[in-house]
């Protein structure tokens, strides 16, 4: 893995640190002194630019992003971005204060329990210690790391811990920072993004492709081998099964996989799975795809996809006329389908009487179509499809923000599930859309909705919860690959 720059300012905004106890707000507190010597813990040792377990005062550069309090205490995290190395310590305390470093292999959600990196306790004589610097990521196993520091007062049971943070490596932008902290849910062993998301797992698996190519950083290519490796025979093999959304959002992955690599077996799964979502084309409603190869449901968002990544392979395919064709034949059929309402927004899909059935107008309803249009556009040079697009993205961009910024129809605090993903669909679709027209109409918005995210909706990770205007939430892959596809709409 190729590892690439440096990011000069500390995050820590509104989701707050993580305390074991109930606990003051956090303190500046004051310089611990070197320690004569520090246990090293029992967690098998890292090895990077340095080995584990190396004295702070060999530190070429040092900063403090998150630090919190217990009992009087200042507990800090100490991380040198150019030795991509951390250390924790305690201040303003007694002799027998302990102090520790966790380190987290998947954003925080896991540590490794007892081993309490560099455990060290304030001797006497002095207020306060530091323990030993660790490494924050592990690049022999493809681990993106994050630190926190953690202490108790020597006389108390109470546990305090900083929020979790990391060195500045993969981070130089708001981007690439949020690529990052993504990739904290790869899940090493299947191959997927959260241990066994699907569909999700190939929209953050885009995002992250979108991001190598926006800002130039390749980190993280191994992952689009690794889950083509890992997942290619599962389900129903070539990323397909009998939901045919699913198979569509897996086919475009593939589709930017091949962009990025220029690895013919990558397109050659993507025609395979747009070859199995024709394969569920009806008659029922007048044409169009199937939600589901067992089902009658006609959706919006599958038939999106179903013109996008026809579109996507013509593109790329040299004399090709049937996926052309398919594409073709998909835009006339959903235009007219009644699925887009006078409000030139697109709700969810179709009644058994193939009327619109009036359920919620979704953001990745919104902007699916817009990709699948620009791709269009550059198939035929037909400069209506554009129109069209620009009709739809102006309804969608107005009528969907709340307070000025995007929020989707019934937005929740959490940031599982399918929901999530969703306004990640959209700002990708609208960002292909403005790039394509050469006035981008939509690229203040954008930068809008991203700088206000950035304030508002951050932690000290570079995590993103579920509101990009603010407010209570938690984070999961879900909202980072939705705020990661803002963010390389944005160009950020």
């Amino acid at each position: 893995m190729t590892l690439f720059g440096r990011r000069r300012t500390a995050a820590g905004l509104s989701l707050a640190a993580t305390l074991l106890t109930a606990a003051p707000a956090a303190a500046t507190g004051t310089t611990a002194p070197a320690p004569a010597a520090a246990t090293a813990g029992t967690a098998a040792a890292v090895c990077d630019l340095y080995c584990d377990a190396r004295d702070p005062s060999a530190a070429t550069s040092e900063r403090v992003p998150v630090s919190s309090s217990l009992y009087g205490r200042s507990i800090r995290l100490h991380l040198s971005d150019n030795d991509v190395m951390g250390w924790a310590s305690i201040d303003t305390g007694d002799p027998g204060d302990e102090v520790w470093l966790d380190r987290s292999f998947d954003g925080g959600r896991s540590w490794s329990s007892g081993s309490k990196l560099g455990d060290t306790r304030t001797p006497d004589g002095s207020r306060g210690w530091r323990t030993l610097m660790y490494n924050v990521d592990d690049w022999n196993t493809a681990g993106v790391g994050a630190l926190r520091a953690c202490g108790k007062a020597g006389d108390r049971a109470e546990i305090a811990c900083t929020a979790w943070a990391r060195v500045d490596r993969n981070a130089w932008s708001r981007g690439t920072a949020a690529a990052t902290a993504l990739m904290m849910s790869y899940d090493r062993g299947t191959g997927l993004f959260g241990g066994n998301g699907w569909w999700t797992a190939a929209n953050a698996l885009t995002a992250v492709i979108d991001n190598a190519r926006v800002s130039g950083m390749p980190s993280y290519k191994y992952a689009i081998a690794t889950t083509y490796d890992k997942n290619l025979r599962a389900q129903g093999g070539d990323f397909t099964n009998d939901y045919l959304d699913d198979t569509g959002w897996w086919g475009l992955a593939w589709v930017a996989a091949y962009d990025a690599t220029g690895d013919g077996r990558y397109l050659a799964t993507a025609r395979a799975d747009a070859d199995h979502m024709n394969a569920s084309w009806s008659g029922v409603c007048g044409g169009g795809v199937l939600w589901n190869r067992t089902k009658t449901y006609k959706n919006a968002i599958t038939n999106e996809l179903f013109l996008q990544l026809n579109a996507a392979l013509h593109n790329r395919i040299p004399g090709d006329t049937a996926y052309l064709e398919r594409a073709q034949r998909e835009w006339s059929w959903f235009r007219q389908s009644g699925m887009i309402n006078k409000d030139h927004l697109i709700n969810d899909g179709l009644t058994d009487a193939c009327a619109n059935n009036g359920q919620t107008t979704w953001t990745y309803n919104q902007g699916v179509v817009l990709g699948g249009l620009t791709e269009l556009f550059r198939a035929t040079g037909d400069s209506g499809l554009l129109s069209t697009a620009r009709e739809l993205a102006d309804a969608s961009t107005s009528r969907l923000e709340t307070d000025g910024v995007l929020r989707e129809p019934g937005e929740s605090d959490g940031c599982t599930g399918d929901g999530p993903s969703f306004k990640g669909a959209y700002v990708r679709g609208l960002g292909r859309l403005d790039a394509q027209l050469t006035d981008h109409p939509y690229a203040a918005t954008l930068d809008r909705w991203a700088d206000a995210a950035y304030a508002k909706d951050r932690n000290s990770l570079d995590q993103y919860g579920p509101h990009w205007n603010g407010g209570a939430g938690t984070t999961d892959y879900g909202c980072q690959q939705s705020v990661l596809d803002l963010l390389n709409a944005a160009g950020q």
